[in-house]
């Protein structure tokens, strides 16, 4: 029996949901933390909702996304505002984060990519970029391409995503590469070490139950 599934049985599972709705984007988003990794997530972006699906599969978060964006525009907007969405249904379902355990990070190979992902759920944002390991050498950041609207996706659309996910759901967020390959196999390794980490950092610790995880006695 697994960690996560020992703690299901003795705590209510925490979930929330998210209705956004702005000129550019509609978005429904729905999500339980204590999940089982089930997922349907239609937000227009081919290549967003292959990240996503890894993302809820591998952080075993049960995840619906449902996106109405202005994709004939570009994908900027509906990138955006999926992350912003995304963050906040994540806050919104941690509450005053009473017992968790706070801080994690993974490390995940994708072929020849591999990326380390440290998080802090600390009611404080904080992230830089993506870092490469060998910053002499330039990487492969060639962007996904198609003739179909809201199709396209570069490594600049997942380091925003990033960033405004973080922002929003107000963590510190290292995100490193240290071994390169091509964009796809770099943002699979980051999604899928992200889901880890925040599984592992929005665990419940026994010990802190009903205790916020800081000195201060607040986050």
């Amino acid at each position: 029996m697994t960690k996560k599934t020992h703690q299901r049985k003795k705590i209510k599972k925490r979930s929330a949901s998210i209705s956004r709705k702005t000129t550019e984007t509609k978005i429904l988003c729905k999500l339980v933390i204590d999940g089982d990794g089930k997922h349907d997530i239609k937000t227009g972006i081919g290549f967003l909702d292959h990240m996503l699906t890894l993302f809820a599969f591998h952080g075993l978060f049960d995840l619906q996304l449902k996106v109405k964006g202005d994709l004939e525009v570009d994908i900027h907007h509906t990138n955006e505002d999926v992350a912003i969405c995304l963050g906040q249904v994540f806050k919104k379902a941690l509450g005053a984060c009473r017992g968790i355990e706070r801080f994690a990070s993974s490390e995940v190979p994708m072929d020849h990519a591999r990326a380390k992902v440290t998080v802090d759920v600390g009611n404080r944002f904080s992230y830089s970029g993506i870092k490469f390991k060998d910053i002499e050498a330039q990487p492969n950041l060639s962007s996904i391409t198609s003739n179909k609207p809201g199709e396209n996706y570069s490594m600049e659309d997942g380091n925003d995503f990033l960033d405004t996910f973080a922002k929003n759901l107000a963590i510190n967020l290292h995100v490193d590469i240290i071994a390169r390959s091509d964009m796809h196999h770099m943002l699979e390794a980051i999604f899928k070490a992200l889901a880890i980490a925040l599984d592992r950092a929005t665990q419940i610790d026994p010990r802190r139950r009903k205790s916020v995880p800081s000195t201060k006695g607040i986050l």
